[in-house]
């Protein structure tokens, strides 16, 4: 039963790797101690002292140096071992351990063997800081393990004499399934980001083409309120400059009336446009509104002469009422000039 308990643990507890000395020295009455380096010496069996480091002087077959314990830095190798974290995967962790001796009394005689045993102190604290956390959180949380590994080790090592600066992990090696599982939740997770980002990059394009639409539609009614300001002011002031021009014109026309001999003038103008106007007739319709004396032009520019006498007449009898009298020379009728015109021109 004990040798089957032996094997268990000794399957349990790996074995630590142990550092190369090439010795105790041996006593021979004067001793030079190397720099960061304690020798214990033991008289008769019995601790005596610590070496410091230097020169030093024992007593031959009385003084003997018991052990040998270097204060430098030590960095132990932790071999690797199997975990079971909080979800039920079983991991296989492996470590770097640094420590230093601090007090060399206690490493040499608190424990047999201080490196094995800080060693298998790290492998059972790893093991039940394992135990608390999720696989996440494991590979997000390396250096809150790290720190309370530790701390335990520390605890735990304070009889020993050695202090723990720091514990560091090195591989995590995850089952092939479950490897296989944390590929596919990346691959989706990576699947997932990809959708968001385009979806997002949609919706940016599709804000912004929304946002140039209602810029360009805003510069659009505002370009055609300026045309139609500008097109409004326009036609006012080409009504103005007509109005302008079509009164300066009736000035010039009324002007050119009241001079001497201006009726006769109108009465000439109004024959030919007469004339010109039946001379136009049945050019852009088939149509035609004829009066019934349409082969008497003679009548017919009397008629015109005479309906321009009768809208000229009230303003010429103002005239009379307003002017006194004049010596005119007598000026033929309209009919008779416009039948001499027209056998000079016969």
């Amino acid at each position: 039963l004990q040798r089957s308990q032996r094997l268990k643990r000794s399957a349990w507890l790996a074995p630590a790797p142990h550092r190369l000395n090439s010795g105790l020295p041996v006593n021979i009455g004067v001793l030079f101690v190397p720099q960061q380096e304690a020798w214990v010496v033991e008289r008769m069996g019995k601790f005596h002292r610590i070496l410091e480091p230097g020169l030093n002087f024992l007593i031959p077959l009385l003084d003997r140096i018991r052990y040998v314990q270097s204060l430098k830095e030590i960095v132990i190798n932790v071999p690797e071992q199997s975990a079971v974290t909080l979800d039920n995967v079983t991991l296989q962790i492996d470590g770097v351990l640094y420590l230093r001796v601090m007090d060399p009394y206690k490493a040499s005689y608190g424990v047999e063997d201080p490196e094995y045993a800080v060693t298998q102190l790290a492998q059972t604290t790893m093991r039940s800081e394992l135990g608390k956390l999720s696989l996440d959180r494991v590979f997000r949380e390396r250096e809150s393990l790290n720190a309370n590994i530790v701390d335990a080790i520390n605890q735990a090592s304070d009889c020993w004499g050695i202090r723990c600066l720091r514990y560091e992990i090195k591989d995590i090696h995850v089952p092939p399934r479950v490897k296989e599982s944390m590929q596919m939740q990346v691959e989706a997770e990576r699947r997932k980001r990809a959708t968001v980002l385009e979806s997002e990059g949609t919706r940016e394009s599709a804000i912004n083409v929304a946002e140039g639409q209602k810029q360009a539609q805003i510069l659009a009614s505002e370009a055609e309120k300026a045309e139609q300001i500008n097109k409004a002011a326009g036609e006012a002031n080409a009504m103005l400059l007509r109005a302008r021009a079509k009164a300066e014109a009736i000035q010039l026309l009324a002007a050119a009336l009241a001079q001497q001999h201006g009726s006769a003038a109108a009465s000439l103008s109004v024959a030919e446009q007469y004339v010109n106007a039946f001379s136009k007739l049945a050019k852009d319709s088939n149509t035609l509104l004829l009066p019934s004396n349409a082969g008497d032009i003679t009548s017919m520019v009397a008629q015109a002469l005479g309906i321009y006498t009768t809208l000229t007449k009230p303003q010429a009898v103002k005239t009379q009422d307003q002017t006194p009298p004049a010596h005119e020379e007598p000026q033929p009728a309209p009919t008779e000039m416009l039948k001499a015109e027209e056998a000079s021109s016969s």
